[in-house]
């Protein structure tokens, strides 16, 4: 079945992401791609959207984007720089604001239009930009203003164009998902049909006629995105799937047995491998992030390469690769989106394994993966664990590894999630974690000094991890889940709790 999609063309904006997520809420199928690589064929989409952007369209260095294929033709939003840049080079005046228009504001003026249906004045947005618009372009006409900003949104008399200054994709404009609607399924007449059912019905089909009768094997982590494409992958090819699940040393306390106990229940074909010392052997003397990261890969490769070719006729490899990734793997010479962080689960296959590779879950975001699970009747607990990242807690202790040091990790972060499910927190928490500094302080037990580790407490809310705010636990339960962790993990007398938003800290140190 053919779905309309949305294209969004990314100009940089930090928020790119949360335009994608907005639009596949209303159950419509979105992609970005970087504004100077569109799509060969953008008859494939139904209409556009233009993202925001940290620059200034009266730059030298503005994006030009070309727009040749899609203004007139297609429906098409502009935001934030896209609405600066039609307003600049379309006989309109952008100039530098007098000051910096950022935060929440409220629409005082609303014309009469479908764009702005259900959405009356007060209706509080978001602004983040240092330029305003001055003038319309050509045959702009307005359709809302706040107190400080005239020209908040238009547009263009004789297109099925429309602009705003705002960001209706992030939480706090209140009516920004009503006016997504309104522009895509009301303006554009996209048909919103693109459901978690859908999905995976389209999915299973897609992945029958694409493997075959052929062998893939994929890499167990315990976590929603690995099983999730586990049970789509069994779904459309039963017995031809060989999942392994590595114990790389770096996991929770006890995982990897409860986690082999727990996909025991879903049918799968699992096999646990024990490779704890050839992890932690290749990770000796490493401090630098990256390194580490690279050192897991290189180990996890080796093992699964000799786990591979037990299997006979073994053609496919599986990952559990998600849209963000994708998304933020792309380097910066290829558009706008910077790489913050390399991830490990996209590319770097060396070429000697030759094995193809096979992404289900390449199209969805975090939340869609979840939603996706359920619909497939799979364990709310599963689907509700927090995310954990796939070097594990490595890059949860800051400076080299060693096994002392992740014993300690593993036995303050076990005091730590588990205080927050017998709490009934854990569920308020989108992702929580404790990290090991890399410095030791002065601390008194009993009447002996003492100088010993550091440990900071992370728990962020988020839907999708683009964007995070860390969790206000109640004071009682820092407390006592700083006294446990002093008085039962011998090697730790300090315990902090870090409060920094994701921008401008990422969620995890490393």
């Amino acid at each position: 079945m053919q779905h309309d999609k949305v294209l969004i063309l990314d100009f940089g904006s930090q928020y790119t992401q949360l335009i994608a997520r907005r639009v596949r809420e209303l159950n419509i199928y979105s992609e970005i791609h970087p504004f100077n690589k569109p799509p060969k064929n953008v008859d494939d989409y139904k209409a556009v959207i233009l993202s925001g952007s940290p620059m200034s369209v009266r730059s030298k260095d503005a994006f030009h984007p070309d727009l040749s294929e899609i203004r007139g033709k297609k429906p098409m939003l502009a935001v934030c720089y896209g609405a600066q840049y039609l307003a600049h080079f379309s006989g309109g005046e952008v100039a530098e604001s007098n000051t910096r228009e950022y935060g929440r504001a409220n629409l005082s003026l609303v014309e009469e239009d479908t764009f702005f249906k259900n959405i009356s004045i007060g209706s509080q947005v978001w602004m983040s930009h240092s330029d305003t618009i001055k003038h319309l372009p050509t045959n702009g006409k307005l359709l809302a203003s706040t107190h400080d900003v005239q020209n908040a949104a238009y547009k263009i008399e004789g297109e099925s164009t429309y602009a705003i200054q705002f960001h209706p994709e992030v939480y706090h404009s209140k009516d920004g998902k009503q006016l997504l609607e309104n522009f895509l399924v009301s303006i554009a007449n996209v048909n919103p049909d693109w459901t978690p059912n859908a999905f995976v019905q389209e999915t299973v089909e897609d992945l029958q006629a694409k493997l075959g009768d052929d062998k893939v094997v994929l890499g167990l982590s315990g976590g929603v995105d690995s099983s999730v494409a586990a049970m789509l992958l069994h779904k459309a090819i039963g017995k031809n799937l060989y999942c392994i699940f590595v114990n790389n040393g770096l996991l929770r306390k006890n995982e990897f047995s409860d986690v082999l106990e727990q996909y025991k229940g879903m049918g799968l074909n699992v096999k646990g491998v024990d490779a704890s010392a050839r992890f932690l052997d290749a990770l000796a003397g490493l401090s630098d992030p990256e390194k580490k990261r690279k050192a897991i890969g290189n180990a996890f490769i080796e093992v699964f390469d000799q786990e591979a070719n037990l299997i006979e006729d073994v053609k496919w490899l599986a990952q559990g690769t998600i849209y963000p990734d994708v998304i933020e793997s792309v380097s910066a010479t290829g558009g706008p989106s910077a790489t913050i962080k390399s991830h490990h689960n996209v590319g770097g296959l060396p070429d000697y394994m030759k094995l193809k590779i096979v992404e289900p879950l390449r199209a969805l975001f975090k939340d869609e993966v979840r939603r996706v699970g359920a619909s497939m009747g799979m364990d709310k607990d599963l689907l509700g664990r927090h995310p954990f990242p796939g070097p594990g807690l490595a890059i949860r202790i800051l400076g080299d590894i060693t096994a002392e040091k992740v014993r300690i990790l593993q036995e303050v972060d076990a005091v730590f999630i588990n205080g927050l499910r017998d709490a009934g927190l854990y569920d308020k928490v989108w992702q929580a974690g404790a990290i090991l500094l890399p410095v030791n302080s002065v601390g008194v037990m009993g009447d002996e000094r003492t100088y010993e580790k550091c440990v900071a407490l992370r728990a962020v809310e988020s839907t999708d991890g683009m964007t995070a705010d860390w969790v206000n636990l109640p004071y009682e339960f820092l407390q006592k889940t700083s006294n446990d962790i002093i008085n039962k993990v011998k090697g730790v007398n300090r315990v902090v709790y870090d409060i920094s938003s994701k921008p401008p800290a990422t969620i995890e140190w490393e």
